[in-house]
């Protein structure tokens, strides 16, 4: 991903700004840090640059989802409307809190469907998870109507598609809270490290305390520090946050270049009658971190992601993938855990062994996605359209 392409001295100095005084814990030692606050500066331009009130710098993508989980009041027995076609992250945090998975069929966008959000919202909802699945969004407007006529709080993973946005505003800030990864594979890593966002001044309260085993943060002397609430330890480190505010910095030039780069392989397939690009609710807000496309049928799809496998383009054919598709997660269909989950002690779970969802088989059988890259030469790229190119003539004209 974009991020892993970019290490350069301004991580270096980020870092090492730490490790020269030697506090890389995030809160107090004030005197010692000689105001060197990386997760704290982390936030103020991570809030600024998504137009957010509020930003708090977590360990991981996933603690930012269970942190998002918590502050919406999620847990036992409480349902969650999830998408069958994800990194399986945000269903273990709903798992880990308590709630009940439900999974609801996407749509063209590749995100939830706002009619299938509806058709599967009961009397024990209280949520929707939504994925900004691979660069872009879902239909925004019609999602949000849909879980405020329902009384339902959004939860918006918007960690694939950091960059995009929708409308004019910034995708990550359409929920009543929004999470964000930094693992090794996003579009600006820290290695690990995550972020939730939010306007609310009471969320934010409840979050970072909650990621910090309750503390209230109030004063510079850790051992005088209240606890309001009970929490967890899902604080990121001064390190993790350095790496993250250098790669921050250099957002907009990524989604600059992915948008050019993935522009240019576009005309490439604009040549093939075959092929139907994923539905973009705004084409300007696609962060373009991939380029999605459809095939008329399955067959076809596997043949042109074979061809591109062959010609050593970076692509994907989700539906076979182990990692990202609920096809393949036996260990949820079977809920194998070292310990009894608190979904087993609630009536009337989904029997996610026997999960039917057509219409989201039926998409993503027919989708393939290129990986678009940030240091592509014009040179490399003219080389990425021809090897396509024939890549696509070879799988199509069989």
């Amino acid at each position: 991903m974009a991020g892993t392409e970019l290490f350069g001295a301004e991580e270096k100095k980020e870092v090492m700004d730490v490790l020269e005084t030697g506090i890389l814990f995030r809160y107090n030692h004030d005197d010692q840090r000689e105001n060197i606050w990386k997760a704290k500066t982390f936030e103020q331009e991570f809030a600024q640059y998504l137009g957010s009130k509020h930003a708090h710098f977590c360990s991981s993508g996933t603690a930012a989802d269970a942190i998002s989980l918590a502050v919406s009041g999620i847990g036992v027995g409480d349902e969650v409307i999830v998408p069958p076609y994800t990194f399986i992250a945000p269903i273990e945090a709903v798992l880990m809190a308590g709630g009940v998975p439900v999974f609801a069929d996407i749509d063209e966008t590749l995100c939830l469907s706002p009619e299938a959000i509806e058709k599967a919202i009961t009397p024990r909802t209280k949520a929707v998870l939504l994925i900004q699945v691979f660069g872009s969004m879902g239909r925004m407007d019609e999602i949000v109507e849909v879980c405020r006529k329902n009384n339902l709080k959004l939860i918006e993973d918007a960690a694939p598609a950091l960059g995009g946005s929708y409308k004019g505003k910034m995708l990550g800030t359409f929920g009543d809270v929004s999470a964000f990864s930094f693992d090794f594979y996003k579009i600006i890593t820290a290695g690990e490290g995550g972020a939730v966002a939010m306007n609310s001044d009471e969320l934010y309260e409840k979050a970072h305390m909650y990621a910090d085993h309750g503390h209230d943060h109030i004063g510079n002397n850790r051992g005088a520090e209240q606890h309001p609430i009970l929490g967890f330890n899902f604080r990121g480190s001064e390190l993790h946050a350095a790496v993250a505010l250098a790669q921050l910095r250099k957002l907009p030039h990524i989604i600059e270049q992915q948008r050019k780069n993935q522009a240019a392989l576009k005309e490439v397939l604009s040549e093939f009658d075959e092929i139907q690009l994923r539905e973009v609710p705004d084409p300007e807000g696609d962060s373009a971190t991939f380029l999605s496309f459809f095939l008329p049928e399955a067959t076809k799809a596997k043949a042109v992601f074979d061809a591109l496998q062959e010609q050593g383009i970076g692509s994907a054919y989700w539906y076979q993938n182990n990692f990202h598709f609920h096809r393949q997660w036996e260990h949820l269909k079977k809920l194998r855990s070292i310990y009894p989950l608190p979904l087993t002690a609630v009536d009337n779970v989904p029997d996610y062994e026997n999960l039917s969802l057509p219409v989201t088989d039926a998409i993503m059988q027919r989708l393939v996605m290129i990986q678009v890259m940030v240091n592509w030469s014009d040179e490399k790229l003219k080389e990425l359209q021809s090897k396509v190119r024939t890549a696509l003539k070879s799988a199509l004209n069989k």
